[in-house]
Order: C-alpha cells, then structure tokens, then sequence
C-alpha cells in the first residue's frame, strides 16, 4: 500500500516536472502533436502506479523519450518554417471581408454554430462587423473587426495619454511581498505610509495590496476586517 502511494506521488512529480520543460501554456493554446505528447505521457504514467511489478525506472523511460521527443519537434518547428506548417498547420481564413468561407468551413470541419459562438466570446456578435476571421493552428478564433466597428482609442482622439508600468503585489494575504520592492521602485518606509494613509495598523490586516499600473497604491481589507476602504 504504501510502496504504491510513493509510486504515484514520485510519478506524479516528475510527470508536473516534464509538462513544466515542455513550456508554460494552457491547454487550449497546446498544438496537436503537443496535446498527443502529454496525453501519451499520462497512459505511460498511470501503468507503473497501478502495476508495482513494474520497475518504476522502465515505467519512466517511455516518459522521457517522449519528453525529448516533444522538446526536438518544438525545437524543429521554432528554426523551420516548413516543419512548422507540416507539423502545427497554418492558420486559416474562415471569414474573408464580411463573408463567411463555406469552403473554409467545410475543409476544417468548424461548423457555422462553433463560428458564432467564437464570435460572441469575442464579443463580435453580428458577421457584418467581422473583417476577418482567422482559425489559428492551435484552434482559437482571431477575430478583426471592420475598421468602423473598432473600439475608439486615444490615438484616434489624440489624447496623449502617460506610459503604464507594470502592477505589482505588495502585500499577499497579509504576507508583505518585500521582492518585489525594488521592482517597484518603492521602500519599506513607502509601504507603511501607505498603510497609514489610509488608517491600517498591520499589513497582517491587508488581504491584497499593489502598486497598479498607474503607480496607485490599491488594497482591499481582509473580510473580517470591518472598516471601509
């Protein structure tokens, strides 16, 4: 019994530790030679957890050639253009100038109910206000709107607006994030006049606390805290 929880406790880690090698993505961005390699992975893991007969280190071993199997594909598909288009595909036109591409369709095996749906996700819910419609290689819909649809931004009313800088957490369940000070360009001293200002004794207090992308120190009180913000 316990020889099978350290088994699959071992085996989980190192299969958390292959996905984490392979690249940092969700599931939905994952390319189909990808998503096979870690569906593969998971079969071949769960075999020696649930045999002990099994020598953990041969149940391993199909783990790691796929592991580098999957590393020399996303290695050939990153230097060679045509291995990329043999391997992941190219992306596809799916709605050309307002026009939906029955052919497109049909050839992708993406039906009309999967195309508007995609489209109200991306909050274009009329095909008129739909310029193009691309189908990526790893299944999502890039949608571009008609130029008169698009949102309005300052460049078009051209407002000069100030740089943004990156958000950074200060406090974490009242855990003070001190790395990340000098990211921040801020101080200790900085931090607790902030608390200060606005009548907080202990960070201990503070359930999230950041400089936000406008440079503003922004909080919010832990629930069981009674005093307003």
């Amino acid at each position: 019994m316990l020889v099978g929880i350290a088994r699959t406790i071992i085996l989980y880690l190192i299969v958390v530790f292959v996905l984490r090698i392979m690249g940092k993505r969700q599931v939905g961005q994952l390319q189909p030679f990808e998503l096979v390699i870690i569906l593969i992975i998971s079969e071949f893991a769960a075999i020696p957890s649930q045999d002990t007969s099994i020598p953990l280190l041969a149940g391993l071993a199909p783990v790691f050639i796929l592991l580098l199997l999957g590393v020399a594909i996303a290695q050939l598909t990153l230097k060679s253009q045509k291995a990329r288009g043999v391997i992941c595909g190219t992306p596809a036109l799916l709605i050309n100038k307002g026009q939906i591409l029955e052919d497109q369709l049909r050839k992708h095996r993406y039906n009309l109910s999967d195309l508007l749906e995609q489209l109200r996700v991306k909050n274009v819910p009329d095909i008129a206000d739909v310029e193009y419609a691309i189908l990526e290689t790893n299944g999502q819909l890039s949608v571009i709107p008609k130029t008169m649809r698009r949102p309005v931004n300052p460049e078009d009313l051209q407002i000069q607006l100030n740089p943004e800088t990156l958000p950074y957490t200060l406090i974490m369940d009242g855990k003070i994030q001190y790395q990340n000070f000098a990211k921040a360009g801020i101080t200790e001293e900085w931090l607790n006049q902030q608390l200060k200002n606005a009548k907080i004794t202990r960070a201990e207090d503070v359930f999230f606390a950041c400089k936000d992308s406008h440079g503003q120190f922004f909080y919010q009180l832990k629930q069981n805290d009674k005093r307003n913000e």
